[in-house]
């Protein structure tokens, strides 16, 4: 039986909360979450608890911020004019858009708060600072085909 190690193809069930106990994302009405190990597709401390687990093998993960989405930092956080937003008619807080990252990617950032000429928004990941906690069954564990690995990750 195939272990879950790095360059495998591994598909699991799971359900993510916060320390509330809220559910944030699940699988379970879904179809399973698959992913190359290994190759940053999931947060890295889940990654890590995974390492090693085969078929059948259900966990509990604890993943600490830092393993996770990383912490808050507020110099994320601006007030940009709302000359930034032609064309958007309405800006509500909790919107989210795509905006060039300093390092010339995409970031996302959310609308945190609505003034008259001025927006606040977030660069922050919406889960950045939080302890997530996983609920997870792995569900299968396969090799890869040549196109996945070249990739980096499942199609």
């Amino acid at each position: 039986m195939l272990q879950i190690a790095n360059k495998k193809v591994v598909s699991i069930h799971y359900t993510l909360t916060n320390n509330e106990g809220d559910v944030i994302d699940s699988s379970i009405d879904d179809e399973p979450l698959s992913y190359l190990h290994g190759a940053g597709n999931i947060v890295p401390g889940l990654e890590t608890a995974l390492l090693g687990k085969s078929v059948g093998d259900s966990l509990q993960v604890t993943v600490q911020p830092e393993d996770a989405y990383g912490e808050r930092h507020d110099e994320m956080i601006q007030v940009v004019p709302r000359e930034m937003f032609q064309g958007v008619e309405e800006i509500q807080p909790g919107m989210q858009f795509q905006a060039e990252a300093p390092d010339g990617g995409v970031q996302v950032i959310i609308v945190a708060a609505v003034a008259d000429n001025e927006i606040t928004v977030d660069a922050n990941h919406p889960l950045a600072g939080e302890v997530l906690n996983f609920d997870v069954s792995v569900e299968a564990v396969r090799e890869p085909t040549p196109e996945e690995l070249d990739h980096g990750h499942v199609h």
